[in-house]
Order: structure tokens, then sequence, then C-alpha cells
């Protein structure tokens, strides 16, 4: 951590970063639980801003890898930088991820949102850190509703915002779509220094909009499992994507497309392809 200034060396390991996290969820306990009960009859959310110490978010945001040194996904469903192989990168990316897979943050988590058990993805599924810069987007989906190996219920997404001075215009904003793509959006800005925590379940339609300017929008994220789903109506299903609102063609191609993912899943329970988005650990 050469690059972290001696002010702040002692505040950017997991478990200090986490003593941040925890009383920040703490000091807004109330809010909290008012944002998930008034959202809980489609996408329960919240959000909660100031995370972390000024210095050390911006160290995180400083610590992001170069675009080429991470994985890029270019297809109609999506186009981004994605890395989980942490150990690659500047170890206070490490740290920030895995902080809020702290034990006391989950518990917490878990009693605001009604979860009798949930547990943090040390393996990072599909989680890391993401990059997308100018024209980048996520389109309308719904998360896989299972881990890695299908014995646990994907149940939360956590999205930590680093990119210093995000305005919303700039675009790259978390938008939850609770009546599916045919209804109206809710906008969850990216702002620096901000936690979103949303709900996962068949019904959970949520998506990025594209970047519009000439810079970068820096995640870390998480996704907390469960023994049981969020919904007791929930039902298995495969990652599947929509076309936004304005693009029809492209809806029909990415409908067509899960359909037929879900047809090869239900005969190969672990899908096409190796699990690639996960933290490989060495012993």
């Amino acid at each position: 951590m050469s690059d972290i200034t001696a002010e702040i060396e002692g505040l950017v390991n997991r478990n200090t970063m986490a003593d941040f996290i925890l009383a920040r969820l703490e000091n807004e306990k109330d809010r909290i639980q008012e944002m998930i009960i008034s959202s809980s009859h489609g996408i329960p959310y919240f959000y909660i801003d100031d995370v972390l110490p000024l210095e050390v978010t911006r160290s995180i945001g400083l610590a992001f890898p170069a675009p080429e040194s991470m994985r890029l996904k270019k297809t109609i469903r999506e186009y981004k930088y994605i890395a989980a192989q942490m150990d690659n990168y500047n170890p206070i990316l490490e740290e920030a991820v895995y902080a809020f897979q702290d034990s006391r943050i989950v518990k917490l988590i878990g009693e605001m949102i009604g979860a009798n058990t949930l547990f943090p993805d040390e393996h990072l599924y599909a989680g890391g850190i993401s990059l997308m810069g100018e024209g980048q987007y996520l389109n309308p989906h719904i998360d896989n509703s299972h881990d890695k190996d299908r014995e646990k219920w994907r149940i939360l997404n956590l999205l930590f915002y680093v990119s210093e001075d995000w305005k919303e215009e700039n675009g790259g904003n978390l938008e939850l779509w609770p009546d599916g793509v045919e209804g109206k959006q809710i906008t969850i800005w990216s702002k620096f220094n901000r936690l979103a925590v949303m709900g996962t379940h068949d019904k959970s339609w949520h998506s990025v909009s594209p970047i519009r300017v000439n810079n970068f929008r820096r995640c870390v994220s998480n996704y907390y499992f469960s023994d049981n789903p969020l919904r007791d109506d929930d039902n298995f299903h495969v990652t599947s994507f929509r076309g936004r609102p304005e693009q029809p063609v492209i809806d029909k191609i990415l409908q067509a497309d899960t359909k037929l993912r879900t047809g090869i899943r239900g005969i190969l329970s672990q899908g096409i392809g190796n699990k690639t988005h996960v933290y490989r650990k060495s012993d």
C-alpha cells in the first residue's frame, strides 16, 4: 500500500473499515428500516452516504486498476469491466470488498431485511469490483437465483460507489424496476461514498444507466446469500436480461436468449462453461 498516505494507512484494513460501516448502519438504522418497509412490496432497498472517511474512500477509488487489466464484458446485455481475482490488484481493494463481509455487518443487515440466515460470499461469485466508462451500460436484468454451487439463494446485492465528484447526470446510476421494465424505474444516484443495498428475487429487475461522460464509475460489490429465498414465491432462475423501454428489438432478442439459457440450465445443472467470475484463492 505504498500509495496510501501515512495519515490513513491504519484505516485501510478490513476490520477498521468494517467498524466505520457498522457505525453508519447503526446510526441510520431507523431510516434504513423505513426505506425497506416502504419498498418491500416490490424491490426492497436502502442506501446510506458517508460510509467511510473521505480519504479512505478516495484512496479506494484511486487504487482501481486500469481497464485493460480487468475483464471486459461487451454484449447487448452489458458493457463493463469486472474483476474478482483481488490479489492481482492494490491490497486496499480486497480489504474494501471484504470489509462488507464482516459478521457484524452481515448480522445487522440480516436483521433489518428480515433474513433469518445470511451469508457473505468469500468466493465473490459475480462480486468484486467493476468499472464502467463512457458509453458502457448494464441492461435491465434479474440476477441468477443461487450461488456458484447452486446451494444457497442470492438475496442481497451491495454496491459501494467510489468515484469522487460523480454527478447524477453522468449516468452509471442504479435503476430499479419494481413493476418490470414496462413500468417506471427508481433511480439511485451512484454517489461517491454511498452504499446501496437491494433485494434480489425473480422480479427484482434492475439496471445501470449508460455512462454519458468521459470518466469511470467505480464500484465495489458484494452479494449475500441465504438458506431461503427473499420471497416465498421465488423460483430458480438464470440471470435474465431485457431491453430498455426504447429497445424493443433488443428486448425480443434478450427474452429469447433467456429462454435458451434456461433450457440449457434445466439439462445441465451447472449451465455451460466455467464459473470464471470468482476469486480463486491460493492455498
